[in-house]
């Protein structure tokens, strides 16, 4: 036969036990969530950042339309980088009028991660899309 009590404090241990480990599965789902979300931040602005580029006149032109869209959409994005590069590859406008060509842009942001806290988990994270747009075969160049 039980005794009346016999069980005490089993709930709190259990409560012990599991709540860490659930708020380190939410903080994981938060952490991948950031991560997914910064990718596709940045993969947007690589595609805009190699868009603007096609459109522009000139090589010089292009790397500054490039610049100005890949920031422009990181801030529309809200995505914090502790730094940023924008890597225009316009060698596509030494090519001769009627040839095929096109511009690339690489764009890189470190994300913070320090927000999330897990052990083990890096403070930030580096991420970099690139992105080929064509240029005009029969554009003046």
């Amino acid at each position: 036969m039980k005794r009346p009590g016999g069980e005490r404090g089993s709930v709190t241990l259990e409560a012990v036990i599991l709540i860490p480990a659930f708020l380190l599965f939410v903080a994981l789902v938060i952490a991948g969530g950031r991560v997914a979300m910064a990718r596709q931040g940045v993969q947007t602005a690589a595609a805009e950042a190699a868009r603007q580029a096609s459109i522009a006149r000139t090589a010089g032109e292009a790397t500054a339309k490039a610049q100005a869209g890949a920031q422009q959409t990181l801030a529309d994005q809200q995505l914090q980088c502790r730094s940023s590069s924008v890597v225009t590859d316009t060698s596509g406008f030494a090519a001769p009028v009627g040839t095929p060509a096109s511009v690339s842009a690489t764009v890189t942001c470190e994300v913070d991660l320090a927000g999330v806290a897990i052990p083990g988990l890096p403070g930030s994270l580096t991420i970099t899309a690139t992105f080929q747009s064509p240029l005009d075969t029969f554009r003046g160049r």
